[in-house]
């Protein structure tokens, strides 16, 4: 069965005074239905590119090139709107910061009923009622209260749950989530850990999770994909990037994790060896299906 987004070979490059610079080198994964790739990298690697890549977000001069398939229609060559009626319907996107990416004039529940609007001939009762039933699904108390509250009247968990529902709403197929949990403390982090976990399994999501947090990655992911300098340079189940990483990007990664046991004792892990632009795929195996890149 072909994967529901298959990524080949993807190019992001951004002009400059000095020539064209490259986000994004030869990136490629697929995604199947109802799956969960874990995306992973610092801040810097490529990782926010590739997804607004896949949305077909980034600004006009940005120079894509490469294959995105979704369904298996390539979509990178889609007209603008034949990209809009996918956009927001089929595939959705929580972006990083609740407050810079919800409108701060407009009430939460309008919010979530424009999407609906967007892609539905429905009257405005209708979707304002969809919009309620969303929230509630998404945890929000008192929902049909809640959605006549404006973002800066919401805690930043309950913000964060408005974003959810925004990209649940029309239930896509494919859900992007961006860095969904970094501004939150641990104890929301995990309830909305948890909301995606139970939302996935609902709603039978395929989700690309984006993250520079392993921890997190661990408890959501089905495959890793390790990114750094805007190459994928390991990638394989979960569990085998968690219990052999082969790439010293990726082993430097899980050594800089603090534990209970060295954070007092013991100064944080630093990555020293830099991943060379031309490396090429090792030979060996670890398990089927990973592989990492010689560094």
């Amino acid at each position: 069965m072909d994967p529901l987004l298959q990524v080949e070979n993807l190019n992001v490059g951004f002009p400059t005074q000095t020539g064209d610079v490259l986000a994004v080198r030869d990136v490629t994964f697929s995604i199947p239905e109802s799956g969960t790739l874990g995306l992973v990298g610092e801040s810097g690697s490529g990782k926010s590119v590739t997804a607004l890549s896949i949305m077909r977000l980034l600004p006009p001069q940005a120079r894509i090139a490469g294959s995105v398939r979704f369904g298996g229609q390539e979509i990178l060559s889609l007209s603008d709107n034949s990209m809009r009626s996918i956009r927001g319907a089929r595939i959705s996107m929580i972006f990083q910061e609740p407050m810079t990416a919800l409108n701060p004039v407009m009430r939460v529940g309008d919010q979530v009923a424009e999407a609906v609007l967007a892609h539905h001939h429905l009257s405005k009762a209708l979707a304002w009622q969809r919009a309620i039933e969303t929230l509630h699904d998404v945890a929000i108390p008192e929902p049909e209260t809640r959605a006549r509250d404006y973002p800066h009247q919401l805690s930043g968990g309950q913000r964060q749950r408005v974003m959810i529902a925004m990209a649940l709403v029309n239930h896509p197929q494919l859900l992007i989530a961006d860095e969904p949990t970094t501004a939150l403390d641990v104890t929301i982090q995990a309830q909305i850990l948890e909301l995606l976990r139970s939302l996935r399994e609902k709603y039978r999501l395929a989700m690309l999770f984006i993250s520079h947090d392993l921890g997190v990655v661990s408890k959501v992911a089905d495959q890793v994909a390790v990114m750094y300098a805007g190459e994928i340079v390991e990638m394989g189940s979960a569990q085998a990037i968690f219990r052999s990483p082969a790439h010293v990007y990726t082993r430097g990664l899980i050594g800089a994790i603090p534990t209970l046991k060295t954070a007092r004792t013991q100064p944080l892990a630093v990555v020293e060896k830099q991943v060379r632009p031309e490396a090429v795929l090792a030979l060996r195996e670890v398990a089927p299906g990973h592989w990492a890149r010689i560094s």
